[in-house]
């Protein structure tokens, strides 16, 4: 099997192949002494048919101002370009004296002149940092370098036009707002690219059903019976055709104990069941065994998924960072699709959530859920009951 690299994956199909530049020379395989690519890093040599290009921050008049600065209230745009193309790579790093400013800075993209944007998250969310909060990691999709380097390697395409925007919600200025946005043009869009989207929703909290619970595992709590999604957080409603392929997710714990007993459940073009169940949070974010545990969590980050940043766990005011990619098991639907995981076994416990979604679709997209005000957006602990409410 031949492998893939990022784009690829992501992109599919003969069309998104022969955009990248593989070319047709690797399937000469068998006349003898036709030429086989020797490995993956052999496609470099491959010649592309686009142009490159880049819309960056960089000082105009030559100086080393490389920044913008972007007051609050005000929207700096940070590409306009025309197509058809793609965006690439996403570099952005900030300086801000703002608390929380990753919750309070809002990325937006909008493809082909749309009024509605098809990304609009707040900018940690968008690079994994769901609690508001810097941390390391890295992954196939998203990195943190040091220091303070948010990247995204994202294939975005468009066919006329892309603009991408980042405005401030908060009270202080981001003062330097430093970026870099890669991208590509080429003469024709392949008919069969799906349009990039990023939706962020949260709940905090997450109401459960019941605080009146010690322990999820007996009694009413660990004999509830949830086969429908009912009362489950949404991580993606959306409409048309196209594939879910991965979330970023922030949990505050407000009540004590394992938070992660909830099972994932993907609900494809109308279907009132499931169409693929999960066992469990940690396995979902494709860990196990709560990650650890109270005194043996410790986090990780790999290429497809992670939980790179785990503070105080399985007590109240713990704090998670996950992220899951489906690269090479992108969810498809044709009509609809809704993407949504239980908190606590059916729904029981009342934690907050922080997501964002991350899918390909045809257009036009259905209308995002209104953004929750800055100031909701900062993760705290919440007074729910339930388990160690005493200790608020």
């Amino acid at each position: 099997m031949k492998r893939l690299d990022r784009r690829s994956i992501l992109l599919g199909g003969a069309g998104a192949a022969a955009l990248i530049g593989t070319g047709q020379a690797d399937a000469q395989t068998s006349a003898a002494g036709a030429y086989s690519a020797p490995s993956p890093l052999a496609h470099l040599a491959s010649l592309r048919g686009y142009r490159s290009g880049r819309s960056s921050s960089y000082d105009r008049s030559g100086g080393n101002a490389d920044f913008v600065k972007v007051d609050p209230g005000a929207t700096a745009t940070l590409l306009e370009t025309q197509g058809p193309g793609m965006v690439t790579h996403i570099w952005f790093t900030i300086s801000s004296r703002e608390d929380f400013h990753l919750k309070k800075l809002v990325l937006r993209a909008y493809w082909d002149g749309e009024s509605e944007p098809s990304v609009e998250v707040p900018v940690g969310d968008f690079f994994g940092l769901s609690l508001g909060e810097y941390f390391l990691y890295q992954s196939m999709l998203t990195t943190v370098s040091s220091v303070k380097a948010l990247n995204a390697y994202f294939p975005m395409p468009f066919d006329k036009s892309a603009r991408i925007t980042v405005t401030n919600e908060g009270q202080q200025a981001a003062g330097s707002f430093y970026y870099n946005i890669d991208f590509i043009t080429f003469s024709k869009l392949p008919s069969d690219l799906g349009y990039f989207h990023a939706q962020y929703r949260q709940a905090a909290p997450c109401r459960g059903w019941t605080d009146d619970w010690t322990n999820e595992y007996q009694g009413a709590v660990g004999d509830k019976k949830n086969l429908a999604g009912e009362g489950n957080y949404v991580f993606l409603e959306a409409q048309g055709r196209g594939h879910f392929v991965g979330v970023t997710h922030g949990v505050v714990q407000n009540q004590e104990g394992w938070w992660g007993e909830g099972d994932e459940m993907i609900f494809v073009d109308g279907a009132d069941r499931p169409v693929i169940n999960g066992t469990g949070t940690e396995d979902y974010y494709n860990g196990a065994w709560n990650f650890g545990g109270i005194n043996g969590a410790v986090p990780f980050s790999y290429l497809h998924n992670g939980a790179p940043y785990i503070v105080n766990p399985e007590r109240i005011g713990g704090l998670y960072a996950l992220y899951r990619w489906h690269l090479e098991d992108p969810v498809t639907f044709e009509k609809s699709i809704k993407v949504t995981i239980e908190h606590g076994h059916a729904n029981n416990r009342s934690d907050s959530f922080f997501s964002t979604a991350f899918w390909y679709q045809t257009e036009p997209h259905g209308k995002f859920p209104a953004l929750p005000a800055a100031a909701d957006r900062v993760p705290r602990v919440v007074a729910v009951g339930g388990p160690g409410a005493r200790k608020l």
